[in-house]
């Protein structure tokens, strides 16, 4: 995992998605890093491929187009609400910390901000838990997929 974030990881406390290899696609973070910081991102994408893929992703303007979505989409938007409960009961299994109480990560629950974490998330859960992670994944299958090593 060092050798693919090109520094030292912090808080990691187990793998939570891996790629068909055996490398990691996604770090399980405490909620506290070692250093005392609160730190809501539970899941993180750590795969180089992955990265990329929403990164291109970001800048392609979807997080606008997505996050326009949740406005108008009464379903998605539930969903989406759903998958920011799911995140933050995930969370709570590894500890509670005051100062990050109810905020997830991405934007959720009513906006995108950070396709990464939706992605990591997706990776984490499986498919029909974060309907924006999915969808995600399903845009960049033709540069990066879970199911074929890149690594």
């Amino acid at each position: 995992m060092a050798e693919q974030l090109g520094r030292t990881p912090r808080g990691v406390v187990g793998i939570a998605a891996r790629c068909v290899c055996g490398r990691p696609l996604v770090a399980r973070t405490a909620p506290r890093l070692p250093d005392g910081t609160p730190f809501p991102t539970t899941y993180y994408l750590t795969h180089p491929g992955a990265v990329a893929a929403a990164s291109r992703l970001e800048a392609e303007g979807v997080m606008k187009e997505m996050t326009d979505r949740l406005a108008v989409d009464d379903e998605l938007a539930a969903a989406y609400r759903a998958a920011h409960e799911h995140y933050l009961a995930r969370r709570a299994e590894l500890g509670r910390v005051e100062e990050i109480e109810g905020i997830s990560a991405g934007g959720m629950p009513t906006r995108v901000k950070c396709l990464h974490v939706l992605v990591a998330h997706s990776l984490a859960a499986g498919p029909g838990v974060n309907p924006l992670g999915d969808e995600a994944l399903a845009m960049v299958r033709d540069q990066w997929r879970p199911d074929r090593c890149s690594c």
